[in-house]
Formats: structure tokens, sequence, C-alpha cells
């Protein structure tokens, strides 16, 4: 019996497992191989592996156990902590997609501009294509839509203006024309284009404008009418009569200003002429709907004449096949007229004639700016430093190869009689030899017919500026600021180059200063000056950065 008790304690030792036990009994189960044994000991240290990943979690995140202290409450604590996760994670994702599909916008940091990197390498000639691809023109003529214009019995009376200066504030002048009816739900006579004092021109509007394509697209915006109605007797007193002129109104008016001052004496005269009328607009004092107009008449609705866009388009086609075959060129708007260097007041070189002659001019064209002349050394001084000269020919030439234009750059030139002549020029024209003119690539007989109207060879050198594959200016304007503003509503690919005036005259000033670190800071200065998507800010100007208002997403 002794014998037997231990034998079967034995036993009982040897086969402790439930399932060991069953398999020692079972006839089904075989003999156990070597291999068989070395399985089940790697599957025991795998559950043991996760029954360790498993409490280590649990002892991290109590919530999440099967411990019976921890009840129903803490199970919806738990569902919270993994909401607000999904949450979070939603949100990185959606912002990490929103910064993948960001349109390419430069940011202002004082005045300094900060662009979005791109993988392309730089181009003389092109924008980067994802400052193309980001943003699209939006004022057209809405297809389709219901005229916002009212019966003519309706309309609260007839506005008139007078479209003062050279083509580009004419142009300006217009395009306010037509917001301010808009604003006031009037009638708008066909603006007269006034005759300039400096340039002698006696342009009408129909003479450089496509009148009938004016009034037509915008026919459900603003009723346009080409001449005084009828009843209107006394044509010469719209002309003369103060009482029947609104001269109050002051610079950069909001809308509201024109309904509270101006309607109001619209409606008991019928018809006011509003004088002067240069720059009596404003851009973020009305609504958006307004700016937006303006683009509209800007953009699609002023077109010059046909004849006059058929020779752009020759003179453009000559410039890209100087070569004898395709090559890109380049526009250079080029202010250095004696004019414009005696209203700027700063001091270029020259000789003491040139000097003693230019002073006679400025205290005859000027004389309270000029008063005894002592003041203007420092004045000049002041001016460029501050960015506020004309570029001089020569210190254009020497920034554009700084830029990495070379010698066999195809340029025309836009401008006026330079001051100097081409003394003046030589430095520009030694540098790049392929400088042209209008003039010089049109024969006599073909300009001869738009030299009847100086307003029609201005609209040449707007067009073919504005076709060219690089654009530079070299001092503010109306002309510039328009191509410029043109050109990024036509898709920002097209370079448009505002130098940095104050930098580079701080640059070309220092003696010490080499070629290649002249050459660096030209480069690093102008990398996002070259008419890039750019944010606007209050008080900005339209005519020059028209994103906001005027482009959308693509």
């Amino acid at each position: 019996m002794a014998e037997l008790r231990h034998s079967s304690s034995m036993g009982s030792r040897a086969v402790s497992s439930p399932r060991k036990r069953d398999e020692a009994a079972s006839p089904l189960v075989t003999e156990s191989h070597p291999d068989d044994d070395d399985d089940e000991s790697h599957d025991r240290h795998s559950r043991d592996r996760v029954r360790l990943l498993l409490s280590n979690f649990q002892s991290m995140c109590p919530y999440f156990g099967e411990d019976s202290r921890f009840g129903p409450h803490n199970s919806k604590i738990s569902l919270f902590l993994l909401a607000l996760v999904l949450l979070a994670g939603l949100i990185s994702i959606f912002s990490i997609v929103n910064r993948l599909n960001a349109p390419y916008l430069c940011q202002k940091d004082g005045i300094v501009l900060h662009c979005p990197r791109v993988k392309e390498p730089p181009s003389l000639w092109e924008n980067p294509y994802s400052a193309t691809t980001s943003w699209k023109p939006c004022a057209e003529r809405r297809n389709g839509a219901i005229s916002d214009v009212p019966p003519e019995n309706e309309t609260n009376g007839y506005i008139f203006i007078h479209a003062e200066g050279g083509l580009n504030q004419q142009r300006i002048a217009i395009c306010n024309a037509v917001a301010v009816a808009r604003i006031m739900n009037a009638t708008l006579i066909l603006p007269v284009l006034k005759q300039d004092q400096i340039w002698k021109d006696q342009t009408k509007f129909e003479d450089i404008f496509d009148v009938d394509h004016f009034i037509d697209y915008l026919k459900d915006d603003v009723r346009i009418v080409r001449d005084i109605p009828e009843w209107f007797t006394d044509k010469s007193e719209l002309f003369t009569s103060i009482r029947r002129t609104v001269k109050n109104i002051p610079k950069y008016a909001s809308a509201q200003f024109y309904i509270d001052n101006v309607l109001p004496r619209i409606k008991e005269k019928k018809i006011m002429a509003l004088k002067p009328f240069v720059d009596r607009l404003g851009y973020d004092n009305v609504p958006s709907e307004i700016n937006r107009l303006r683009c509209r008449v800007n953009y699609h609705a002023l077109k010059f004449l046909p004849h006059i866009e058929k020779m752009a388009d020759l003179l453009a086609s000559r410039m890209r096949n100087r070569t004898g075959s395709s090559n890109p060129y380049m526009a250079l708007h080029l202010r250095f007229e004696k004019g414009m260097v005696g209203l700027s007041f700063c001091d270029f070189v020259g000789t003491r004639e040139e000097k003693a002659l230019m002073a006679q001019y400025r205290q005859k064209e000027w004389p309270r700016r000029y008063k005894n002349g002592s003041h203007l050394w420092s004045l000049a001084l002041q001016k460029r430093k501050e960015g506020r000269c004309p570029l001089e020919p020569g210190e254009v030439a020497v920034i554009l190869r700084a830029m990495g234009y070379p010698k066999e750059t195809q340029i025309y030139v836009a401008s006026g009689q330079v001051y100097g002549g081409q003394n003046r020029m030589a430095p520009l024209r030694n540098m790049f030899p392929n400088l042209v003119t209008k003039e010089e690539l049109a024969s006599k007989e073909e300009l001869d017919d738009f030299r009847k109207h100086v307003t029609s060879l201005a609209a040449l050198d707007f067009l073919v500026c504005l076709k060219s594959d690089v654009f530079v200016m070299t001092h503010g304007g109306n002309f510039a600021k328009l191509i410029i503003g043109y050109r990024r509503y036509m898709g920002h690919r097209l370079k448009s180059i505002k130098p940095d005036k104050g930098l580079m005259s701080k640059s070309l000033g220092d003696p010490y200063m080499g070629w290649a670190t002249f050459v660096e800071d030209v480069v690093v200065t102008h990398q996002t000056r070259t008419g890039l998507p750019e944010e606007t800010f209050p008080n900005y100007d339209l005519w020059e950065n028209p994103l906001t208002p005027c482009m959308c997403r693509s």
C-alpha cells in the first residue's frame, strides 16, 4: 500500500497540468517530439510578452483595464480621452492638407517680403510656376447674371467727369467714374479726355478706346450714355457753371461720402460734373464688389481700338524675332525725362554747366519748392537714401547685369526724351547694345497715323510692355503700377521687377563694395520684387496689386 501511495503521488506531481493529464490519459494523443516542445515553448513566450505589454498599458491607462475598481464612469472618461486623441489627429491632418493646398502668397514683415520656397531653379524670365497656379482672375462679367441696372426713368441722375492727365491717369479716372456711378445708382456720361498741359493732346475717348465694347461689357453694372441728354439744352453750363459742379470731393473719398454729400446734389440738379476727379475714390473704404467692378473696367471693358492692338502685336512679334529665332525680351520703362529729373529735386551726375541749367529750370518751374536753393543739397541726399530718386540709365545697366541678364538681352525702351541725350544713355547702351524703341522697330509710315494722337503712341508702349517677358520699372508712376497690376492679374508668371532704389543707392554709393558682394545684394534683394502674389494691406494700391478684390484661389 505504501508503494502504491508513493507511485500515485509521483504520478500526480509528474502530470500536474490538466491539459497534460488529459493528453496522458487520452489514447488519441500521439507521442510528443522535440520540435513540438520547441513550438509550444515559443508560443508560451509570445503570450507572456503580450500579457506583459497589456499589463504595462493598463498600469499607464488604468481606465482601459478590467479591474472592478474602475466602473462605468471611468469608462466614459476613457471614451472622452479617446475622442480627444482622434480629434487632435483629425486637426493635424487637416492642417497638413491645408498647408499642402495653400496658395502661393508672399507675406509682408515691415518692408521685407517673405515668399514661399519653391523647388524650381530661379529663372531670369519667369516667376515660379506655383505662383501661376495659385490664383486666377475673377473680375470678368458674370455670364447669364440678372442686370442690376434700374430702368432709365429710375436713375438718380447723370454724372460727368473730365479724365485729366496722361493716358494712364485718364484710365484710372475712367475706372473710378464707373465705380462712383454704381455707388450712387447714377447714369455715366462717356468721360471726356481733358487736354493735358504737358502733352498738348486732344484725343477723344473714341480715338483710343472701343466705345461699343466699353458700354456693352458694363451694361449689367452701370448705364453709360455716349453724350449729354438732349433735354439738357445748355451743355456749356456743364463745363463752366459752378452750380453744375461738385468740387469738394476729398482725395480717396469713401463710398459713404458720395452717398451722403454728392448724391443729394445729383438728385436735385439731375446732371452734375465732378471736378477735379483725380484719385477721388479710396480703396479700402469702399465695398469689395466696387473694387471688383473697377478691375472689370480696367482689365476687361477698356479695350484699345483694333488698329492699336494690331500694331502693338506687330512690335512685340518683332522684338521676339530680332535674333532670327524666337527669343524673350525685356521692356524697360525709363523715367528720366527733363521734367521728371527736375521735379524729383534729386542730384545726379553731370557737369557744372548741366547742374546750373537744371537749377535755373527748377527755380522757374517750381519757385515755391526751390526758394533760395540753399536746402536742396540736404534734401537731395535724403531723397536718395529713401529711394525716391529716379534711376539713371547707367545705374539701371549695372543692376540688370548684377541680376544676371547677359549682353545679348533684347530690351524695348518705353521712354520720353531722356535728359542728357545719348551721353546719358551711353552706359546702358554699351552694356546692352540690343536696345530699341518703337521708332526703331517701326517705319515712319507705320507710325504716322499714331502721331496724330500722342495718347495712341503711349498706348503702343503700354501694350508692348504688357506683352513682354520681363518688365522693369525705374521710378514710380501710373504707367508702371498699371503694368505691374495688369501682369499680376494675368497670372503672376510674367516677371515685373521693381528695384529697391533705397538699398541700391546705398550699395552703388559704397566705394569699398566689391562686385561679388554687390551681385549678392542685388540678387537676394530682388528675389521677391518680381510681381509675385502679395497680400494686400491698409491703403494698398488696387492698380498695382489687384489680388484680394479681383482674384480668386485656383
